[in-house]
């Protein structure tokens, strides 16, 4: 008698083993074909054309380089780049940190410029605080980041009136 342990010969064992491989439940690969479809940074027109675009937001990522410029300006992306992945955490932390920091304020992107072994932060922010608040959080935005990145940074900051001001077009 054969029990499901004990095999008399190798056909006994190649049956057997396809019908224990007919009792588990199949898993199988579907594929589709590709949709050649490139959405991110692209923004959809409303009926009345009422939503605001910068300039940074008008321009589709396929034109950095020709219309628009990086975000981030670093030599990290180069072959043989050091510190790629420390960089890009640090520019995280410095978008986060400065959006916080000066909270409703900035109404275009952080552009974050490494030259050296200095860090340059521009943007642009509306006036809607008294100066003297302003140039404290200049100060206290310089003085932090300097202490814990380890190197020199300078704000490089504009003022405009009204958010309208840096609407580039309506879509």
């Amino acid at each position: 008698m054969m029990t499901t342990l004990q095999y008399k010969s190798a056909s006994a064992v190649i049956q057997n083993f396809g019908q224990l491989f007919r009792s588990f439940p199949m898993r199988s690969l579907h594929t589709s074909s590709i949709a050649f479809k490139v959405q991110s940074g692209r923004y959809k027109v409303t009926r009345d054309q009422s939503r605001p675009l910068t300039y940074e937001m008008a321009n589709q990522p396929c034109m950095i380089g020709h219309r628009k410029s990086w975000n981030s300006w670093n030599t990290t992306s180069l072959y043989e780049g050091l510190r790629e992945p420390e960089t890009v955490v640090e520019d995280m932390f410095i978008r986060k940190f400065m959006t916080g920091t000066w909270h409703d304020l900035f109404v275009s992107e952080v552009i974050i410029k490494r030259q050296h072994n200095m860090i340059r932060i521009a943007g642009i922010i509306q006036k809607k605080i008294i100066p003297r608040k302003m140039y404290f959080l200049v100060g206290y935005s310089e003085e932090l980041l300097s202490y814990w990145l380890r190197c020199p940074v300078k704000l490089e900051l504009q003022t405009v009136e009204d958010k309208k001001d840096v609407v580039y077009k309506y879509i």
